[in-house]
């Protein structure tokens, strides 16, 4: 028999959980992914649908013939941010089995196809670029960038796919699965306190905020922290240390974010002055051209501070996604389909964080669901959501399915 949502969320919480942060590291293509990764393959099995792995390594789960087409697609992603909470990704699958399971229960009958997904790599944790299997199945990042992707020790992402059992000589678009969606709905928890602060469980989105990811290089010379004299330095840190002060004051000013949240150091000695501060921004904002004036000037306030302090800094743009404006009649579909059943008003709002469905949106119509955060913390061990607004998506996301490939 299936289990139940309340117990596969329980089956899931170990997994990749750290005992000193209580946050998660479930990283791509590591063993804690490999966990997840049975987890969503038992749980395809309990319910008899056919399970498969694409090319790029997203897991299927098919109810109905995957080659008939239109099908309507539901599911997030099981991989986490370091020492990430527990709801990021994992309340999106949890929900979309217990949703099938809900239709089963109504004894809805579909006329379309549905499917559960675990897209891989959303988070890039490891290999710095998000939503890498949705990326590649899209065309948004090629083969060749995918070759050239390395985690923190030198593994590329083939190498650490080929470890993982997989066959990185078959990743790439992937359009024939593509066109076999009619529709993709990803629930999520709300990364945000807009559902916090009203009587709504669950929200749909409306669209994502352009963002994107760059590194800095700081560059100067190493040296003797306890003899070279400080005017004699040509120190990265500091340039770097005006820049994150500048990033954040730019930011402010627009209305837009900028958070330089990873940062590695060579020779990264407590006595050496650095030679060298790689830092990575993410900066995000309402629209495309706030956001190119924002990075456009912290950019500029890097290269006056390493100039100042006798270096240079490389700005160097490591992934980006324009805004998206998710499908406008799917969205308000979603809204009569939970209006109609549900005592609550559903809110429709806009969210700055990056989801497979905003990859997905170019070629598909996709949309989302939100469940209430109450404080509006993610990334955190703090993340949070109540079991009686997770119960809510669950209903809500039933809803949705039973509207959308019951007819």
């Amino acid at each position: 028999m299936p289990a139940s949502f309340g117990e596969m969320w329980a089956e899931l919480l170990p997994v990749g959980r750290h005992a000193g942060s209580g946050g998660y590291r479930r990283y791509a293509w590591t063993g804690a992914d490999a966990e997840c990764r049975d987890w969503f393959r038992e749980q395809a099995a309990a319910r008899g649908l056919a399970y498969e792995v694409d090319r790029n390594g997203n897991q299927w789960a098919w109810l109905g013939d995957p080659a008939a087409g239109d099908a309507v697609v539901t599911g997030s992603h099981l991989d986490s941010v370091p020492d990430g909470g527990a709801f990021d990704g994992p309340l999106g699958v949890v929900s979309a089995f217990a949703a099938l399971d809900g239709l089963r229960a109504r004894g809805a009958r579909p006329t379309r196809p549905v499917a559960v997904v675990n897209f891989g790599d959303e988070e890039g944790a490891r290999f710095g670029v998000a939503c890498v299997g949705s990326r590649l199945a899209t065309g948004r990042l090629t083969p060749e960038q995918a070759a050239g992707l390395r985690d923190a020790d030198g593994v590329s992402l083939p190498q650490a796919m080929e470890r993982a059992g997989y066959d990185p000589a078959a990743i790439g678009p992937d359009d024939e699965r593509l066109a076999r969606v009619g529709v993709f709905v990803e629930l999520h928890v709300e990364q945000g306190r807009h559902l916090g602060d009203t009587a709504s469980p669950v929200g749909v989105a409306s669209a994502i905020w352009p963002h994107g990811r760059w590194r800095f290089d700081f560059r100067g010379e190493a040296n003797h922290a306890g003899t070279t004299r400080m005017e004699h330095r040509r120190d990265p840190m500091p340039a770097y240390a005006a820049t994150v002060l500048a990033a954040r004051e730019h930011a402010a000013s627009a209305g837009a974010l900028a958070t330089f949240g990873k940062l590695s150091v060579a020779p990264n000695g407590v006595n050496a002055v650095p030679s060298l501060v790689r830092a990575w921004l993410d900066a995000r904002a309402a629209d495309e051209p706030t956001l190119g004036r924002v990075v456009g000037a912290i950019e500029r306030s890097a290269r006056e501070h390493a100039a100042r302090e006798g270096g240079e800094v490389e700005l160097v743009r490591e992934s980006f996604t324009p805004v998206v404006d998710f499908a406008p009649a799917l969205r308000d579909e979603l809204v009569r389909l939970l209006a109609a059943r549900q005592p609550y008003e559903v809110p429709v709002l806009p969210t700055g964080a990056g989801h497979d469905a905003g990859i997905l949106a170019a070629k598909v119509p996709a949309a989302m669901l939100f469940v209430r955060n109450p404080t509006g913390v993610s990334h955190s061990p703090a993340e949070h959501a109540r079991e009686d607004d997770c119960v809510a998506g669950v209903e809500a996301l039933t809803d949705v399915l039973a509207g959308l490939a019951c007819r």
